[in-house]
């Protein structure tokens, strides 16, 4: 069989087939009349075992070990392997949780470093606003965008009471 026909059989595409024999996992074949590529059964078996071990997540150079070095040392491939995915595991594991502790420690530094009432109280004040000039001040953005109004007392950390009753009277 041709190359390429040896390649679908296994559900590879022919480039895979050619690099596999050019580094010896797969042996260089006999080329036809019109120089093509000549595969046997025996190339298709061992293909569909380089298929199997890939598909288990073995290395290359550990195929070429269990292939050409006999089944002797098989198991021991495979448990180093195993021992390896496992550490791989842990190691993806603590990325996620280290990734998890960021998110949550970024959500509550947002909240920590919000500007609260008092701040902003103390800030207007310092600008020269009144408590009348505060109160227009909620009027007008309560009139204006309400929904935002809602999420600006939210932001300032104000309590879902007095939020309730400064949105009362920002629309007497």
């Amino acid at each position: 069989m041709t190359v390429t026909a040896l390649a679908r059989s296994c559900g590879l595409s022919r480039s895979t087939v050619l690099y596999y024999e050019s580094i010896g996992l797969l042996r260089q074949v006999s080329r036809t009349a019109g120089n093509y590529r000549a595969y046997g059964e025996r190339d298709l078996a061992r293909l569909r075992q380089i298929c199997v071990f890939r598909g288990s997540g073995l290395k290359l150079e550990d195929i070429r070990a269990l292939l050409d070095g006999g089944h002797s040392d098989a198991a021991s491939v495979l448990e180093r392997r195993l021992n390896e995915i496992g550490t791989e595991i842990e190691r993806l594991r603590s990325h996620q949780h280290a990734i998890v502790r960021l998110l949550q420690k970024r959500t509550s530094f947002r909240r920590n470093e919000m500007v609260t009432k008092d701040k902003l109280v103390g800030i207007m004040r310092a600008a020269g606003l009144t408590e009348d000039d505060m109160k227009r001040f909620h009027k007008e953005f309560e009139k204006s965008a309400p929904a935002e109004h809602q999420e600006f007392l939210e932001f300032l950390h104000i309590s879902g009471d007095e939020i309730k009753h400064i949105r009362e009277w920002s629309r007497e």
